[in-house]
């Protein structure tokens, strides 16, 4: 999820009458902004005629992340006279069925979980995205990520941010000082959290507190090492429900995760034991290793908007993250990523012409600028990307050669990967047998 999730990322559009569908931009109000015709706004040319009008945004996005939301639709909104009002919530999964069922809908909304757009699709409430914006998101993204809002043939959101979850963070400085050497598998990782245990440091750091969201993190660590363990098939058919929940795979997958999430000697650095981890919020739960307290953070590349202020991202720097190893090399390289769709829930010109923004190549390259954020967009410029880990995900997200697969919670219907799934992972931090979890979880999915 998530996040952050800093989820983790994290929708979608309207269809427009024949009247309406000459343009998502040129309808409805021909006023342009009077800054319209200066030279840094010839860009935003098909965008004019809504100055004063008004788009409202919900989502999961806070804190910085959510400033640099601001500033990099700032020019956007001085050249078209849109004013975009953003609001991000950490109980945004939970508060927004809220709205849209009490008639109080964003006109658009970042929705991380394809099976949460999916309900919204299926009660009527998301519209379908617009020719203008069909166009610009089939021209900028692989029909691998549009299948993700894609129901029944139709497309009902469009990327925008993306994320690489695949990682385990560190710090290089700590690494070179005591020795240790990046592993590349995964007896390698264990072999490394047993000499770190063994000197008195706690290998690892952990935490899945995250509001309404609180057990999205462990998920995640479900999913990377189900994908190592089994390869893309089954985890395509346990996402689907092809194969059950409680399945012995997935089950052999908990297991294995849990030898690093529940045991005491490799957890919580910084926090206390295993069950710490239920209560470390995410945000904070890998920072021990910028005092040394602990040595190793599995978290996606979205992390790196939650190091401290200062903190040198670079793989000389205070911190950097190594791909988390294979399990099986011959189950291949796969990769944990996710990202957020743009939906709509109102189909008026602005809130299209917002949207169609949000999917173009002008739009990814001022938010990468910023810092921190990357896109799946094929007119993200890598150059434009300035985080070197941002840099090397932006890299394997445009490889065809990656077997890319999309968080599996967010993939199943939203009572299951946004419910039980999350709820199930905090009860197994906690203590609860994977058996008995993973039956609870197969017993809600209808």
């Amino acid at each position: 999820m998530a996040f952050a999730r800093s989820r983790q990322a994290l929708a979608i559009a309207g269809v427009l009458g024949l009247a309406l569908g000459v343009t998502a931009c040129g309808t409805g109000n021909d006023k342009k902004s009077s800054n319209a015709s200066k030279p840094e706004c010839a860009a935003y040319e098909k965008y004019q005629g809504h100055d004063g009008k008004k788009v409202t945004i919900y989502s999961s996005i806070r804190d910085i992340e959510a400033d640099r939301l601001d500033q990099s639709w700032k020019q956007f909104e001085d050249c078209t006279g849109i004013d975009i009002d953003h609001e991000g919530s950490g109980e945004f999964e939970a508060q927004l069925g809220v709205r849209v069922d009490g008639g109080n809908a964003p006109d658009l909304a970042f929705i991380p979980q394809p099976g949460l757009l999916k309900r919204f699709v299926d009660s009527g409430k998301i519209k379908e995205v617009g020719a203008d914006t069909k166009a610009m998101a089939e021209q900028n993204f692989t029909p691998d990520w549009l299948k993700y809002s894609t129901v029944n043939g139709k497309l009902y959101g469009v990327p925008l941010g993306s994320n690489v979850k695949s990682y385990v963070w560190y710090s290089p400085k700590t690494f070179k000082d005591k020795g240790w050497s990046v592993p590349t598998t995964w007896d390698e990782l264990i072999a490394l959290s047993d000499k770190i245990a063994a000197s008195g440091t706690k290998p690892w750091c952990a935490g899945i507190e995250s509001g309404d969201a609180t057990g999205w993190p462990a998920t995640d660590w479900i999913e990377d090492v189900l994908l190592r363990t089994q390869g893309v098939e089954v985890y395509d058919q346990w996402t689907t429900h092809g194969i059950p929940f409680n399945d012995p795979k997935v089950a052999d997958a908990v297991d294995k995760a849990g030898t690093i999430l529940k045991n005491e000697k490799y957890m919580n650095g910084g926090f206390g034991g295993v069950k710490s981890i239920a209560t470390t919020s995410f945000q904070e739960a890998g920072t021990p290793i910028t005092t040394g307290k602990c040595a190793m953070h599995r978290q996606a590349s979205f992390y790196a908007n939650q190091w401290p202020e200062g903190t040198k991202v670079a793989e000389d720097g205070d911190v950097f993250a190594f791909y988390f190893p294979a399990v099986d090399p011959s189950k291949g390289k796969p990769v944990l990523g996710a990202g957020e769709f743009v939906s709509a829930f109102a189909d008026r010109p602005e809130v299209q012409a917002v949207q169609t923004y949000l999917a173009s190549g002008e739009y990814v390259n001022s938010r990468a600028k910023i810092g921190d954020w990357l896109s799946a967009n094929k007119k993200l410029d890598i150059n434009n990307v300035p985080n070197p880990v941002d840099k090397l995900s932006v890299q394997i997200l445009q490889d065809p050669k990656t077997e890319f697969r999309f968080d599996g919670s967010d993939l199943m219907p939203a009572a299951v990967g946004a419910g039980t799934f999350w709820k199930g992972m905090v009860d197994w931090i906690n203590g609860k047998d994977t058996t008995t979890v993973l039956n609870g979880i197969e017993g809600s999915w209808k």
